[in-house]
């Protein structure tokens, strides 16, 4: 007969499977420093050699690492499908971005439709307060902050989607853009038509989204990337005629 005995599960089988769930679904995110041993003990209610037992392993399994002096983190690797020579290519190569961008625009329309039907009111919640926020900053005309808001709120979308595939994706899309590797998100805030506009469209998106409207949320996703592409591919010709105009009075001026 195909029955087998129960056995009981130890604790630290037990803190691995919470850790690994935790990490899989988004909610500990690469890099993320965890609580300290005794904290992080007494929230999961085990004891101090059971959590070592189950961190030695997460460890083995290179989901976590361990900073002397600093603490136990969530492994940075984690954060990107892509080697660094990779990565490096892309950067050298601008005929990468409209990939990326088109890339970007076919996953993020599917996530924004999926959010817009399986999203809690909790993940809308937080759409909503990160949207709120971005109103706030646009205010104080900081590039640097509203560019890190603008990158909370699309991944916010891509998790209340509820695909954790598609959540580890976009986190390795996300740090390529950190990273500077396709184009400068603070560039663009820094622009002040650029900005209105895409307040705009962040404000389109989000109401759609609130208001369960699948579609259109799909739709003012892909029309916000579309604006996206515009105006990088209009930044990087308007920064070719400036250099060429910089040659020319570098030229004239050596007459």
């Amino acid at each position: 007969m195909p029955f087998q005995k129960i056995q009981t599960e130890k604790l630290s089988q037990s803190v691995v499977r919470q850790i690994e769930l935790l990490i899989l679904r988004g909610v500990l995110k690469p890099g993320e420093r965890l609580p300290s041993e005794r904290d992080l003990a007494e929230r999961l209610g085990v004891s101090r050699p059971s959590l070592r037992e189950a961190l030695a392993e997460l460890e083995d399994k290179a989901l976590l690492s361990t900073q002397p002096g600093a603490g136990v983190f969530v492994a940075e690797a984690l954060g990107s499908a892509f080697s660094e020579p990779l990565t490096q290519l892309f950067a050298r190569h601008a005929e990468a971005l409209s990939d990326y961008l088109s890339f970007r625009r076919e996953l993020e329309g599917m996530a924004a439709q999926r959010a817009a039907t399986k999203a809690s009111e909790t993940d809308l919640m937080l759409i909503d307060t990160l949207f709120t926020k971005m109103t706030t900053a646009s205010h104080h005309r900081n590039p640097e902050v509203e560019a890190a808001l603008d990158a909370e709120f699309h991944l916010a979308i891509i998790e209340a989607s509820h695909n954790v595939i598609m959540v580890h994706m976009m986190r390795s899309m996300f740090e390529l853009l950190r990273r500077g590797v396709f184009y400068n998100r603070k560039v663009m805030f820094s622009q002040k038509t650029t900005r209105s506009a895409l307040l705009d469209q962040h404000r389109a998106i989000n109401q759609a989204l609130q208001q369960r409207d699948a579609i259109a949320a799909r739709k003012t996703v892909e029309r916000h990337l579309d604006f996206v592409e515009t105006a990088m591919n209009q930044q990087r010709q308007a920064e070719l005629h400036e250099a060429v105009a910089m040659q020319r009075l570098e030229r004239e001026k050596q007459r």
